[in-house]
Parts: C-alpha cells; sequence; structure tokens
C-alpha cells in the first residue's frame, strides 16, 4: 500500500469528522508538539495490555540462558543514538555465525550487503523466527517511545552503516523520530527494495499529521497479523 492511500485514508476520516488533521509537514504544530502528546497518550493506553504479554516473551525467550531483552544502537532523530529494544530473537553468538557466514558464502553476502537482511538467517532461534514473523518481537520498542526516543510512527530505526544509503534524502530521517509502524511496515515491508524505503521515509517527514498518524496505526494490527515480517 503505497503513501497516497493512507494520505486519502486520512483526509476521509478528517472529512467524517473522526480526525482533525493539523498541518502537515516537520514545521506543523503536530510535528513540533502534538506528536509526542499523542506517543505519550496512546503509549499510556496501550502499556498496561502490552506489558504482560512482553514479559511472557521475555521469559521465554530466556529459556535457553541468554537475556531476554536486546538492544541495539540505532540512530535516532537528529542523529543521536539510542538503544532500540527488542525481544532476542537470535542466539548469544549471533555476530560470529554473522561474520562466519558471509564469510563463507558469497549469495548471502551479497544478500546482506542489498538488503541488511538474510533469507535463511542461522542466528534466527525458533522463538526468534516466530516472534518476528509477527512483529512481536518489537512490542518492547514502547518503551523507546514513553522515554522519547521513539515514536508510534516514523521511519524505520536504521543503524549507523545504513544512513549513507540514504543519500539526498539522510535530513529526512534525520528530522524524524524512528517509529514502531510506518508506511513502511505497511507498504510491504520486506517485500520492497531499500531505495523505495528511503522513498516512504522521506514522504512521510514531508507530510505528518495527525490524520495519517491514526489512518497507520490503526491499520497496522491488520498488518502484524499477516506475519510478513523477517
Amino acid at each position: 500500500m503505497k503513501y497516497e492511500d493512507f494520505s486519502a485514508a486520512a483526509a476521509g476520516a478528517a472529512a467524517a469528522g473522526a480526525v482533525a488533521v493539523p498541518k502537515a509537514g516537520q514545521s506543523g504544530w503536530y510535528a513540533r508538539a502534538g506528536k509526542r502528546i499523542f506517543d505519550v497518550t496512546l503509549g499510556l493506553i496501550v502499556l498496561p495490555l502490552l506489558t504482560p504479554v512482553i514479559v511472557v516473551l521475555w521469559l521465554i525467550a530466556r529459556m535457553d540462558g541468554g537475556p531476554g531483552f536486546y538492544g541495539h544502537e540505532r540512530i535516532g532523530q537528529f542523529g543521536v543514538t539510542f538503544r532500540c529494544w527488542k525481544i532476542r530473537s537470535m542466539v548469544c553468538d549471533a555476530n560470529e555465525r554473522l561474520h562466519a557466514l558471509l564469510d563463507s558464502d558469497p549469495k548471502a553476502r551479497a544478500e546482506w550487503e542489498h538488503d541488511q537482511k538474510l533469507t535463511n538467517d542461522p542466528r534466527v532461534t525458533r522463538f526468534g523466527a516466530f516472534v518476528r514473523r509477527t512483529s512481536l518481537d518489537e512490542l518492547p520498542q514502547i518503551f523507546n517511545v514513553m522515554c522519547g526516543d521513539m515514536s508510534f510512527v516514523g521511519p524505520r530505526p536504521i543503524v549507523d552503516e545504513e544512513l549513507a544509503r540514504y543519500g539526498a534524502r539522510e535530513q529526512a530521517y534525520l528530522q524524524s523520530k524512528p517509529g514502531i509502524t510506518g508506511i513502511w511496515l505497511l507498504s510491504g515491508r520486506n517485500e520492497v527494495s531499500y531505495s523505495e524505503r528511503v522513498e516512504f521515509d522521506a514522504e512521510y517527514a514531508e507530510k505528518v499529521s495527525l490524520g495519517l498518524d491514526v489512518a497507520l496505526v490503526l491499520r497496522t494490527p491488520a498488518s502484524v497479523l499477516l506475519a510478513t515480517g523477517k
């Protein structure tokens, strides 16, 4: 689903009186202040519901002797790095296994360099494959949202090495807080190219509004149920 579909949905909701769409873009009041109010309000509503689920997932992830949470450094708004939290979905020696695979398998190395993902990733546990497919591994990011490092809606959080791939669109990423969901997730997620994801992030930064955020959040559960994650 493309950006225009969500934009139209937001406009339709506004016309029906369901939401009031403020001025779009990073210069608008919503992007500067209202978005944080939206994040905190929604967070306070869903946090009591999600916390028991997160605790259960954490306990299951710990059953192999490793930690239940995994924190990885990501690039946040204005280039400030933060620790992005997930339910651990990989084996404890994941980095060593990755380097060994990339050194021995040229096809895997080419896939990794192109997408920063692997179709058959030897680092992912059986439980990890399930939580990734269902996006349950990303639930702890609600704590990142409440701390102000992330937003419910925004660009996909990236590592430092990926920022160069944004090229002229780099500022579009840096001016926004990374999101748990976004156009990138609801437009095919792993089925779109990296360059398409960059364009989605740029369009979101340009058109951010309350109506668009509401539309994206409401459509996220259906996308999660399709279990398209990796």
